[in-house]
């Protein structure tokens, strides 16, 4: 692919050899259709293999949110086709591999939510830098669905088993603030200069050696290699209850904005 073949990325190149990514679906708050899915399991390939690109940083487009995680009408389709579900779970995990795999570094600017998908490319990244007022969730168990895409390989070494339990468990939000202290992001900052930070991290990185900083990227990234079997595991977990019952119940509660009354919850008899 070539960057004019992406219908949903918007590429700036910056100075010093960075290249800016925008996630572009501000009407839907950068929520994650079956296309922009589709494109964040290319763009690490493309973006590694351009040599004018020392440093990535992704951002969402709009002041709301960074992404709103994956758009409700692909859940409705994964949660009545298996063939669908297949293909999620397919990208899900290249999203998670391409980026691991990417040799540069990757600089998130979480200027909004970021939720489910989206929250998978906001804590993947290297350097991630969060406004102090937006709040994340990884979502899924709110929606009805064990918490798979990129969680239980990365929560528990960015804020521990604890931590990562009670968030994943509850789909609890968490703000900037909250999140920096327990080490789910590097840095929080005013809304207004999260993205200018964010540059001028990946301004910084441009300017060191190349060779050392992707070597330590590279070995730093073993650690969640290790994790791989949890996370095939947890991506399978998560594809199974998208065919169960609960999932129907968390998507039309979602919908109506209404608390979820989940058939795997109800007392028999």
């Amino acid at each position: 692919m070539k960057y004019e073949d992406f219908q949903f990325l918007l590429f700036a190149r910056q100075p010093d050899g960075v290249l800016l990514v925008t996630l572009n679906r501000p009407e839907a708050m950068n929520a994650t259709n079956k296309r922009m899915h589709w494109e964040l399991t290319k763009v690490w390939g493309v973006a590694n293999e351009d040599p004018a690109v020392k440093v990535i940083v992704v951002t969402g487009a709009g002041e709301r949110a960074f992404s709103a995680g994956g758009d409700l009408a692909v859940v409705e389709e994964m949660s009545n086709s298996h063939e669908a579900t297949l293909r999620v779970m397919k990208e899900a995990s290249d999203i998670v591999y391409n980026m691991l795999t990417c040799e540069k570094p990757i600089v998130s600017a979480i200027n909004g939510t970021a939720v489910g998908a989206g929250l998978v490319v906001a804590l993947l990244a290297d350097v991630s830098v969060m406004a102090e007022d937006a709040r994340i969730t990884d979502g899924h168990a709110r929606l009805g669905v064990s918490a798979g895409d990129h969680a239980a390989i990365v929560w528990p070494l960015l804020c521990g088993m604890a931590k990562a339990k009670y968030y994943l468990m509850t789909a609890e939000f968490v703000d900037g603030k909250e999140a920096e202290r327990i080490g789910l992001v590097t840095f929080c900052a005013p809304r207004a200069d999260v993205l200018a930070r964010s540059l001028a991290i990946a301004a910084s990185l441009a300017r060191g050696s190349q060779t050392a900083i992707r070597a330590t990227k590279s070995s730093l990234n073993n650690w969640m290699r290790l994790a791989g079997p949890v996370f095939d595991n947890s991506l399978a977990m998560e594809m199974l209850c998208f065919l169960g019952p609960d999932v129907k119940e968390g998507l039309a509660a979602l919908r109506a904005k209404r608390q979820a009354d989940f058939p795997s919850a109800r007392l028999p008899g």
